[in-house]
């Protein structure tokens, strides 16, 4: 009996813990990105790099979006398109004026994220992890984020 209820517990707890996410490496500044920061949020993922031009002009929208949608669990991220890392990856956000989390380890495996050749790129990703759009070319905050509201009224 003991065994038993020993190895349901076991299994209670490995179900649990299944559904605690993935933590996202780091950040620009070296800090630890949380799963407590993603996990039931909506993502917006922006792919950006310092020779782009509409990736440049897009940056103060996203800072906009980044501080319109603080506290609605929805998070803003970048990625570095040409994958830089360290010290280079914290100059390069802060010569373009980046005030959302950078990642360092590119999410796209994770979120099964379709390769891009094209810049700027973001995808929008549900509260499940799933996909839900990509976005080429220069976005707005406010474009963003009525097709967040599209999307999240669609379920």
């Amino acid at each position: 009996m003991a065994r038993r209820l020993a190895a349901t517990i076991a299994l209670l707890g490995s179900v649990l813990l299944s559904g605690c996410g993935v933590d996202l490496g780091t950040d620009q500044n070296g800090q630890k990105v949380a799963s407590e920061r993603v996990d039931k949020h909506w993502l917006v993922v922006n792919y950006w790099a310092e020779w782009c031009g509409p990736c440049r002009t897009e940056i103060p929208e996203l800072n906009k979006l980044s501080d319109q949608m603080s506290g609605q669990k929805v998070s803003v991220f970048g990625v570095n398109f040409d994958n830089l890392q360290g010290d280079d990856l914290k100059s390069a956000s802060n010569a373009l004026g980046i005030r959302f989390t950078v990642l360092a380890q590119d999410p796209a495996d994770q979120y099964d994220l379709p390769r891009s050749e094209a810049l700027p790129v973001t995808y929008i990703i549900d509260d499940k992890g799933k996909v839900r759009e990509q976005l080429m070319g220069e976005q707005t905050a406010s474009g963003v984020a009525q097709k967040l509201a599209e999307l999240k009224g669609k379920g």
